[in-house]
């Protein structure tokens, strides 16, 4: 049942993507403006481990069960070590070991994520795919995404997620520019197991 929702949702949030990426064949112009970055990102303070408590979902998610985590470790000025991992739904344990290269010395919060060996993410060089566009002042949670919004991923510092901060949350997703519905909650181990839209949290 669960894997259903997220299959649909990921439709959903396909379709919606293609639209935004492209509007209708008689328009060569987006529906929405780009996803903007904040105006700077400190990078070594972004650096370290991440839960993902929220996200449009995504194909590559719908292994993941339950405790979506990413870790960033700083390797130069213009790259940094990703390494993602989840659990399975079958218990066992998903890991990718990838590369974001920083695409604006601006605000360095444009960047491009790599995986080697995965097609059309292989090449460490390419177009902005993963932009800050929200950072709480403390660095506790942050919103993910690329230009057009076919991907959102809400991530936090902590599993744990109070009534009060997801209320933040969703204004802040909604105030970017998306819908909120086409976010799903991410289970975590010591948060909350539930499969949701962000909507209606």
């Amino acid at each position: 049942m669960i894997r259903s929702i997220i299959r649909t949702a990921v439709a959903g949030a396909l379709v919606t993507g293609a639209l935004l990426a492209g509007g209708s064949a008689a328009s060569a112009q987006p529906l929405f403006e780009p996803l903007q970055p904040i105006a700077q990102l400190d990078v070594q303070r972004y650096a370290g481990d991440w839960w993902q408590i929220a996200a449009v979902p995504q194909p590559f998610n719908l292994n993941c069960a339950k405790d979506t985590r990413a870790n960033y470790q700083v390797l130069d000025p213009s790259n940094v070590r990703v390494q993602n991992n989840c659990t399975r739904w079958d218990g066992g344990a998903n890991e990718i070991i990838g590369n974001a290269r920083v695409n604006d010395p601006v605000t360095q919060a444009q960047l491009h994520v790599s995986f080697p060996g995965v097609p059309t993410q292989d090449n460490p060089e390419g177009p902005t795919n993963y932009i800050v566009t929200y950072i709480a002042d403390d660095y506790s949670w942050a919103l993910v995404g690329d230009p057009f919004r076919t991907s959102g991923f809400v991530l936090s510092r902590s599993p744990q997620v109070s009534a009060d901060q997801w209320k933040q949350i969703r204004s802040v997703v909604e105030s970017r520019g998306y819908n909120a519905c086409l976010l799903l909650t991410s289970p975590t181990t010591q948060g909350s197991n539930e499969i949701r839209p962000l909507c209606t949290v």
